[in-house]
């Protein structure tokens, strides 16, 4: 496997690329639990908002049988590029989707989407050949099975590609917890429950003082 230096994520240069997020392709997703899935995905797009990171959205073929993006990430991100591709499987072979990353001018890609083996993969290993560092939130990707999710893990990661999970992303944007206490806290625990009590016990004690 091939050794990638520890390049951290920097808030000051790192755009989000959400892949066909589309309501045909979730029903495709089997590696993960629907509603863990659905979770994870809008916790990375919280993240984004709450970092305020460039966000691109992007569709593939939404007039067929892939459907149309997750609601959700269209009010989440009203104001965002949205491209939606006539036909591309690739997404980096649309040009209006690559100049969009371009018009980021930021040289780290954080890339989730569905499936896993293509969606995600096929744009990732383009960017990185292109000079990017790729970032790709693997529990916010789903495919059909672990088989099918742990190829395209491989494939990515011996091309240069960096997997995370997006609590993972989080932390390693924010760096520091004296940056903001309740601002994080509140957005892990809107989408973790355990992390919810935690919260709670820590704004408890900080009211005690």
């Amino acid at each position: 496997m091939r050794n990638t230096p520890y390049n951290r994520l920097d808030k000051n240069n790192a755009a989000v690329l959400l892949v066909d997020h589309q309501a045909g392709l979730s029903s495709l997703v089997r590696d993960i639990d629907p509603d863990r899935f659905r979770n994870n995905v809008l916790a990375l797009a919280d993240l984004a908002r709450y970092f305020a990171l460039p966000t691109i959205l992007t569709t593939s073929f939404e007039t067929g049988p892939n459907g149309p993006l997750m609601t959700e990430l269209k009010e989440a991100f009203p104001a965002a590029p949205y491209i939606a591709r006539p036909g591309q499987i690739n997404a980096w072979d649309n040009e209006d989707f690559v100049n969009a990353v371009k018009a980021t001018g930021k040289k780290q890609l954080i890339i989730a989407g569905i499936v896993t083996e293509v969606c995600v993969a096929f744009p990732a290993l383009s960017a990185l050949a292109e000079g990017y560092e790729v970032f790709v939130v693997t529990d916010a990707s789903g495919t059909f099975n672990e088989l099918t999710r742990h190829s395209a893990w491989e494939r990515m990661s011996a091309a240069g590609a960096q997997l995370m999970t997006w609590f993972g992303v989080a932390c390693e944007l924010h760096r520091d917890w004296r940056n903001d206490v309740e601002g994080l806290g509140a957005l892990f625990a809107s989408h973790i429950p355990d992390y919810r009590n935690l919260i709670n016990s820590y704004t408890t004690l900080q009211g005690g003082k």
